[in-house]
């Protein structure tokens, strides 16, 4: 097996050096592509170029956001095979369709499909061998936007002691430990579960309030993201009956009689 990194040129806040595109290799020559990234001839030419005289069995995408997904149906099209992905989304349109625990075929080698709901609902990692493709489920020196906390922590619980050995993500560098990484994602997202808890505790009723006291040593431009992280840990904090809504202002629920 054998994997090589294209970086894609969009680096920015949301994206840290850039979308990682990954050409993976089953070791005789067939590859696929994994998040293609947004749409770039001078990428394109790059990903093409690196796939040079192999044989491209498709192009698949992780999620559909717009700096991993808009690529892959130019690039399929233009080559012949199909992108591959959970669903269609706003720049992207699956001609194969992958749900959890499917194989896909690359060559001789097997890539299993785990959906990974959280950033977002289409989201999935793929495992070859005992490497897993992250996206943005989990980036290299950095938490990640949460759509959906619940589903976020029970994907990453999914994965935890699954015997992986490296993390290839979406954007950053591979990772080493992956137990280790998760164990430090999840108690990076139950602490700031619990200080959003103690923001709204302390009077915080508003999610622009609740950015500004929990993630005031996050860069500024970075807080609409947080402001997305915030929601989904508010949501998950009702559902735990743990907050209710007062007059349209966040409030500690009452303890039960």
């Amino acid at each position: 097996m054998r994997i090589d990194r294209v970086l894609a040129n969009n680096p920015g806040p949301f994206t840290g050096p850039g979308t990682n595109t990954w050409v993976l290799d089953d070791g005789d020559g067939s590859v696929v592509v994994i998040d293609p990234g947004p749409v770039d001839s001078k990428h394109a030419r790059a990903i093409l170029e690196t796939v040079g005289s192999r044989t491209l069995i498709a192009v698949m995408v992780t999620h559909t956001h717009s700096d991993h997904a808009p690529l892959a149906n130019p690039i399929a099209r233009d080559m012949g095979v199909p992108a591959v992905g959970y669903a269609a989304g706003p720049s992207f349109q699956p001609d194969i369709r992958i749900l959890e625990g499917a194989l896909f075929e690359v060559g001789d080698l097997g890539l299993q499909v785990i959906h990974t709901p959280g950033h977002s609902e289409d989201h999935l990692c793929f495992r070859a061998h005992n490497v897993l493709f992250t996206g943005d489920h989990i980036m290299g020196g950095s938490s990640v936007m949460v759509e959906a906390m619940g589903p976020y922590l029970r994907s990453l619980e999914k994965l935890r002691g699954a015997g992986l050995e490296r993390l290839h993500p979406g954007h950053g560098d591979e990772m080493g430990d992956p137990d280790a990484v998760i164990d430090w994602y999840l108690a990076h997202r139950l602490q700031r579960h619990q200080q959003i808890y103690e923001a709204i505790e302390n009077g915080a009723g508003t999610i622009p309030e609740i950015v500004e006291i929990v993630y005031a040593d996050v860069d500024s431009t970075l807080h609409p993201l947080a402001a997305r992280s915030a929601q989904a840990h508010v949501t998950l904090l009702q559902h735990e009956e743990r907050i209710a809504l007062r007059d349209d202002r966040l409030v500690v629920a009452p303890s039960p009689q």
